[in-house]
Parts: structure tokens; sequence; C-alpha cells
């Protein structure tokens, strides 16, 4: 007799867009707080280089000891890897002594709909 436990699947967290469309109608003083986080956040080219290389990962997710090399220390890494997480960019998992990152789908798909980007 088999001890198996068969475990429910989870559904994804799906990101709902942060903002309408900036074509749609002017952004409220919240919406617009949201986006801005987001747009500095990646105003930094680090930051935007990083965020590149975990979304163009093979799998859609990348060990942090595949992405550091991007010309700055480990440190400065790690604290821009989690301004990128703080404004809801990044998600990460700890496995071992590794962080993985991911980019969510759902988060490129909010940009783009905010964009209005089809």
């Amino acid at each position: 007799m088999s001890n198996t436990k068969v475990l429910p699947l989870l559904e994804p967290e799906v990101v709902a867009p942060c903002c309408p469309p900036l074509t749609e109608r002017p952004l409220t003083a919240d919406e617009a707080e949201k986006t801005a986080r987001m747009f500095k956040a990646l105003g930094d080219p680090v930051r935007l280089r990083l965020f590149s290389l975990v979304a163009s990962h093979e799998g859609g997710e990348a060990c942090v000891c595949d992405i550091s090399d991007v010309g700055v220390s480990q440190p400065t890494v790690s604290h821009h890897l989690k301004k990128l997480k703080e404004a809801g960019l990044l998600t990460s998992e700890r496995r071992g002594t590794w962080v993985y990152y991911r980019v969510e789908p759902p988060v490129v798909a909010a940009m783009r709909q905010m964009l209005g980007v089809a």
C-alpha cells in the first residue's frame, strides 16, 4: 500500500495591471505612484539589465549565480535585485544556498497593457 498523497495544484497568482492603458484615461495619483515605482526601478541601467537577464533566461527563471556578472559587485547586484522585487517586477525563491529569480508572465502582460502595446 502506498502512502502517496495527491496534493491539489495551486493556481498561479494573477498579477493585475496596476493601471489602465495610458491612452485610456488619466492616471489617478495612486496609479501614477505605482507606475512611477516600476519605471524608477527599471530606470537604472544595471537593474534593467538584470531584469532582462532574468526575463530572457532559459526556463523563465535565473539563479543569482547566473546573472551576477553585470559589472558591479555581488552586494550591489543583491541591492538592485531587492529594488526590482520591491517594485513588484521580480519574485524569488531560495533553494539551498542559491536564490532563483523569476519575472512572472502576468507582470510583463500588465506592463504591456498599461503601455498599450499589443
